[in-house]
């Protein structure tokens, strides 16, 4: 049976999580106490403790979920009853494929930290020089959300960018053109139209200061072939064949749209029968379940869940 593992990007961050988890492997506690070594400033407890407002932000929500993610990884790595679970694919919502490629063994754990650490500085100093932020529309489809835009862009920029499954994309661009598509959706047929709380307009242009720091910060980067699975690159669903594809894949991240939708698809056409999402909360076992429903996802977010697939 074709197994992926599934991690979570910016957004699955709450307080206190990763805390049950370092509690009762040592291994998971082992990997906070490198992160904070790495980083210099005390992650671990931001984790645990909160408080929220400091944890949210785009510079630490980043590296947190990585490293919680990762820890989560490790216990299943390690532990005899699930050493032998390994995945043929991995795959990451935008942020989340940094942990993905770090599981399929194309980057090491201190190289992929410092990538995402990286990542979150340049997008919150990106966001601070424009003016941006997202909108999720719920309930349209593609080509309604993208009439929605053209309507609400208004020679501002508005795109659609997160396609994550069937009813539910997220639109990006400047603060006027997204709260008039927040107004005017609605009268398009959308069901809701919720504000994201976001420090900017990811995944568009905005970004593009983001962008190219990020780009040198991977082109200094060590990063191998996938070894122990192939991993599957947001923006175009296709998977990552070179070191090259990399660089630029998750450059592109930033100004491009993420297809997770698309690739979750590419997946299951594929022969992927079962599916792990491995990091905090359950937005990717959700989604896959208005993916296909009948596809079987098993979500490791806390404690409860380790203890539940390890028996």
């Amino acid at each position: 049976m074709k197994t992926a593992f599934l991690f979570p990007g910016q957004g699955a961050q709450t307080v206190g999580m990763g805390a049950d988890i370092a509690q009762a492997y040592p291994v998971a506690a082992t990997l906070f106490d490198r992160a904070n070594d790495i980083l210099g400033f005390d992650l671990k407890r931001i984790c645990f403790e909160g408080p929220a407002e400091k944890l949210n932000s785009t510079t630490i929500s980043q590296p947190a979920i990585f490293v919680t993610s990762a820890a989560l990884l490790e216990i299943l790595r390690t532990h005899p009853a699930t050493t032998g679970l390994k995945p043929d694919v991995t795959a990451g919502l935008s942020m989340g494929e940094y942990t993905a490629l770090y599981a399929a063994g194309a980057m090491d754990f201190e190289d992929g930290l410092r990538l995402v650490r990286k990542r979150g500085e340049a997008m919150q100093a990106a966001a601070e020089a424009t003016q941006g932020t997202m909108v999720s529309i719920i309930g349209l489809e593609e080509d309604q959300v993208r009439q929605l835009c053209e309507e609400a862009r208004q020679g501002e920029l508005l795109e659609p960018v997160n396609f994550n499954c069937p009813g539910q994309i997220v639109v990006s661009g400047s603060l006027g053109a997204c709260a008039r598509a927040l107004e005017l959706a609605p009268r398009h047929g959308a069901v809701k139209a919720v504000q994201l709380e976001v420090a900017g307009g990811f995944h568009t242009s905005l970004m593009g200061s983001a962008a190219e720091a990020l780009h040198q910060a991977l082109l200094q980067a060590r990063i191998s072939q996938p070894a122990a699975a192939s991993t599957i690159a947001n923006i175009n669903a296709e998977y990552y064949r070179t070191t090259d594809e990399v660089v630029s894949g998750l450059t592109r991240q930033l100004t491009g749209a993420i297809l997770w939708h698309k690739c979750m698809d590419r997946l299951l056409a594929d022969g992927i029968e079962e599916f792990y999402e491995i990091g905090p909360g359950r937005v990717l076992t959700g989604l896959m379940k208005r993916i296909n429903r009948r596809t079987k996802i098993t979500n490791v977010s806390d404690l409860a869940s380790v203890k539940a697939l390890i028996g």
